[in-house]
């Protein structure tokens, strides 16, 4: 997750260090040796040894004895698999992204919140594809991206300061927004629009629309965009497709409802 990496504090002790050892593993997409992850420089050599045996002995690593060098475990495999099938959007949106991506032929992605940051949980690919950061299972900001900020202009007051404290701000580019008060204005302005925009915020020449995925109680579990690139199109025309995006984020949401939270539906019935 490069900059996104988890920040830990004294709360979350040994299983929270053995947490971040995994994010140290995950995060360079391949194996990795012991020196690599020391000179990080998160912990000191006895700890990192004692966290990587365990992780392994635990099946959550993969110890390669040959190359002398640590992946992900099966067990963590399995884990995932069982998060995505149960936490995920992807699984239950996955009809509803593939029509409207049949119908607009642009990129459609499908993100969630991750710790105040977007974590991309599927991705169609426009008819003319265009290489761009996200792919599914990555994690990006949610201050410069279309998902991101449609996400967090529907998070309560409370959940909202503790996501703006975990964007870095960072600019990317000259669209960039970089400070919570620029970004808390242009949050008031998409809840008010009821989607948001990713004017080349993050990458030059990308651009998108996006929705929130809301509850009928409208707590907001996702966001869906459709990106596209300044040089095939504009961002009043990515807005006059608002309407059947609007309509997919709320084929979306009712997956969800009735998959997620049919015990407060029975009650409502009552």
């Amino acid at each position: 997750m490069d900059k996104l990496a988890t920040t830990l504090t004294a709360s979350d002790g040994t299983v929270g260090k053995a947490l971040d050892v995994l994010d140290m593993v995950a995060e360079r997409g391949q194996p990795v040796r012991f020196k690599e992850l020391l000179a990080g420089g998160r912990f000191p050599k006895a700890t990192l040894y004692r966290l990587l045996q365990t992780l392994t002995n635990q099946g959550m690593l993969a110890y390669d004895a040959e190359r002398q060098s640590y992946a992900p475990g099966m067990r963590l495999v399995r884990l995932a698999h069982s998060a995505w099938q149960q936490s995920s959007l992807a699984p239950l949106a996955r009809p509803h992204i593939d029509a409207l991506a049949s119908k607009i032929g642009e990129t459609v992605h499908l993100a969630q919140l991750d710790t105040g940051h977007v974590l991309y949980v599927d991705k169609r690919n426009a008819r003319r594809p265009v290489d761009m950061y996200s792919q599914a299972g990555k994690v990006g900001p949610a201050y410069c991206t279309g998902v991101g900020k449609a996400m967090l202009a529907y998070l309560d007051d409370a959940d909202l300061a503790r996501a703006i404290t975990r964007q870095s701000f960072y600019r990317f580019t000259h669209h960039t927004l970089t400070t919570p008060k620029e970004l808390t204005t242009e949050l008031q302005a998409i809840r008010a629009r009821g989607y948001a925009f990713d004017n080349e915020e993050h990458e030059p020449g990308i651009i998108c629309i996006a929705f929130p995925i809301l509850t009928r109680a409208k707590r907001v579990i996702g966001a869906i965009s459709v990106t596209s690139i300044t040089m095939r199109t504009t961002l009043a025309a990515l807005e006059a497709l608002a309407p059947v995006i609007a309509q997919t984020a709320a084929l979306i949401a009712a997956e969800a409802e009735s998959w997620r939270f049919p015990e407060q539906e029975s009650k409502g019935e009552k």
